[in-house]
C-alpha cells in the first residue's frame, strides 16, 4: 500500500515508547489541527490557543527539561522526528514551522542562558501561553551569520540596541525574541544571544506576505536604540557563534522529518488518485510512465527516510554529525521537490486547486530548501566538513 504510513521505512531504532507517542500526536493533529488547515492557511493564522492545546498534548515541552515544565526523561530525538512527521501529515507547512517556533528559540536559553534566565522565560513558552521567535537572519545576509550587522552596545547595567532582523518566522506573534547580535568586533568571536522581551520601546514589527507558509506569520523586526538589561545577555558576551550553530543541527534534522513527510503525502495522494482515475481505458496506475514516477518517487523517499534515522542514531549517540546533516537536508528537500512535481503532474489540473493538499506542499517546496541553509549553503559546509 503507498499510503503515509507504509511509505515509512521501519526504523531500527524506535520501540514500543516511539509507536504510543505517534499514536498520541496523530489523535492530537487528527482532532485540532487536519480538519482545519485549509480555513487557517486562508486566513493567514491558526488561533493562538493551539499553542496551549500543544503543550498540553506535550509536543511544547517534547525535548526540554522537566525543571522548566518540560518533557525530557524517557524521550530522545526520534520522538521529535515523529511530531514532526505527523505535524507535517497534513500537508500545511506553516503549521509545523509557528506552532513550533519556540524548538529554535528557546534553546540558547536553555543551554546557554542564566539560571534566572530560564526560570523566567521557559517556563511560559513550554505551557504555550508565551511566543518566542529566534532572530538571527537580515536583510544583508541570512546564512552568512557571521557578519551580522545588529549591534548590541553595553551601557553600564544595559544593552542599546540597532538594527533590523527579517524573515523571522512567529516574529509578529512573539513575546520573546532570541536575537543574535554583535557586541564585539567584527567576525565570528564579537556576537552575542541576547534576550529581548518584544514589548521594549524601540522594537517595531513588520508582517511579510509570502509564497507559503501562510498560516505562520513572518516579519521583519526593527531595533532602534532598544534598552535590554544586561541580565538577559544569553550565555557570555562574544560567545555566541558556537550556540547559533550548534542550533542549526536540530533545525536541519528537524526540516529533513518534515520534508519527508511531504514528501510520503504526495505520493499517498497521487496513488489514491492514480488508482482512480481512468485515462485512455484503464486506470492511471496502469500506465508504464505512471508506474516509473511512482518508483522513482519510493526509491527517493526510502532511500532518504534511511539517510534520516542514520544521521538521528548519531546525534542520539552525541555525535554533532555536521557534514551529514547538511547533506541529508539537501536530500531531503530535493527529495520534496521531486515527489511534489511528479505528484502534480500525476493528478493533474486537481492538484493546482486551493484545498488540494499537493497544491499546499508545493507551495513549500521552496522555503523548505533556503530555509535553516540553503542547498548551496549545506552542499559547500558539507564539502569544507569533509576536508575539501
Amino acid at each position: 500500500m503507498l499510503d503515509f504510513d507504509a511509505l515509512r521505512a521501519p526504523s531500527p531504532h524506535t520501540n514500543e515508547s516511539h509507536d504510543t507517542w505517534r499514536r498520541t500526536v496523530r489523535g492530537f493533529v487528527d482532532r485540532e489541527i487536519a480538519p482545519f488547515v485549509d480555513a487557517w492557511d486562508e486566513a493567514g493564522a491558526f488561533p493562538r490557543e493551539l499553542h496551549r492545546k500543544a503543550a498540553e498534548t506535550g509536543l511544547i515541552g517534547l525535548g526540554f527539561p522537566e525543571a522548566y515544565g518540560g518533557v525530557k526523561e524517557g524521550t530522545d530525538v526520534f520522538h521529535s522526528i515523529i511530531a514532526m512527521e505527523e505535524l507535517s501529515r497534513p500537508g500545511a507547512g506553516g503549521l509545523p514551522a509557528g506552532l513550533m517556533t519556540h524548538g529554535i528559540g528557546l534553546p540558547p536559553v536553555i543551554a546557554l542562558g542564566s539560571e534566572v534566565l530560564k526560570q523566567r522565560i521557559a517556563p511560559p513558552v513550554l505551557a504555550g501561553e508565551k511566543l518566542i521567535a529566534l532572530c538571527v537572519t537580515e536583510p544583508s545576509g541570512g546564512s552568512d551569520v557571521a557578519n551580522l550587522r545588529t549591534r548590541a552596545t553595553r551601557k553600564g547595567d544595559r544593552y542599546i540596541v540597532n538594527g533590523e532582523k527579517t524573515y523571522i518566522t512567529t516574529g509578529l506573534r512573539a513575546d520573546y525574541l532570541t536575537v543574535a547580535v554583535r557586541t564585539g568586533a567584527e567576525g565570528a568571536g564579537g556576537l552575542s544571544f541576547l534576550l529581548v522581551e518584544a514589548d521594549r520601546e524601540g522594537v517595531s514589527r513588520t508582517g511579510l506576505k509570502k509564497m507559503g507558509w501562510w498560516m505562520s506569520d513572518t516579519a521583519s523586526i526593527h531595533f532602534d536604540d532598544v534598552e535590554v538589561p544586561a541580565e538577559n545577555l544569553i550565555g557570555e558576551e562574544n560567545a555566541g557563534f558556537a550556540g547559533i550553530v550548534a542550533n542549526f543541527n536540530m533545525e536541519r534534522l528537524n526540516m529533513a522529518a518534515q520534508s519527508l513527510a511531504f514528501s510520503r503525502a504526495c505520493v499517498e495522494d497521487a496513488a489514491a488518485w492514480a488508482r482512480e482515475r481512468n485515462a485512455f481505458g484503464k486506470p492511471l496506475s496502469k500506465h508504464q510512465a505512471i508506474r516509473h514516477k511512482f518508483a522513482d518517487m519510493i526509491r527517493m523517499v526510502k532511500a532518504a527516510t534511511t539517510y534520516l534515522d542514520h544521521c538521528a542514531w548519531r546525534v542520539r549517540e552525541g555525535a554533532a554529525p555536521v557534514a551529514d546533516l547538511s547533506l541529508l537536508k539537501v536530500q531531503a528537500t530535493r527529495t520534496m521537490e521531486f515527489c511534489a512535481r511528479e505528484a502534480m503532474q500525476i493528478i493533474g489540473g486537481a492538484s493546482y486547486m486551493r484545498g488540494c493538499r499537493v497544491e499546499r506542499i508545493y507551495r513549500e517546496v521552496r522555503v523548505m530548501a533556503i530555509g535553516g541553509g540553503s542547498e548551496e549553503i549545506m552542499n559547500d559546509l558539507a564539502a569544507r566538513q569533509l576536508g575539501l
